[in-house]
């Protein structure tokens, strides 16, 4: 399975702008510039998408782990927040809430480190990433 992107940039870096447009078309000609991406401008940045995407694929995962376990979900939700710093993404936190059926803190706990380590946008990034998740 492949998918893909497109960025469109015009510009210089501060003063251009750029779009996105995704496979899917959920993002088309999404804008993005310097001000999105460093101050507080209109439009995203690759670090809100890529803490979209972590967010996604961890729940993801952590939801296979759960029913592979074989407990019940009502709910999860996670948020994901990445720290750049001096252009690097150093870390992405993951912040969990579930509302699991008949699951021990421990059996929980375990989860959601397994499907940390193994979702594939979690294999991809070279961050320390790390959770931390709460039952509801």
């Amino acid at each position: 399975m492949k998918r893909n992107a497109t960025a469109v940039w015009n510009g210089s870096l501060k003063e251009g702008a750029g779009k996105l447009t995704t496979q899917s078309t959920t993002l088309k000609d999404t804008q993005y510039s310097f001000k999105s991406r460093f101050e507080e401008g209109v439009g995203t940045n690759p670090e809100e998408l890529i803490a979209a995407a972590h967010a996604g694929c961890f729940t993801m995962q952590l939801s296979a782990y759960i029913t592979e376990a074989g407990f019940e979900i009502e709910s999860i939700e996670t948020k994901c927040d990445i720290d750049l710093v001096d252009g690097t993404i150093i870390s992405s936190q993951l912040t969990v809430q579930a509302k699991l059926k008949e699951i021990t803190e421990d059996a929980f706990q375990q989860l959601v480190t397994k499907a940390e380590k193994n979702c594939p946008v979690s294999k991809v990034l070279n961050a320390a990433i790390s959770s931390t998740a709460t039952l509801v």
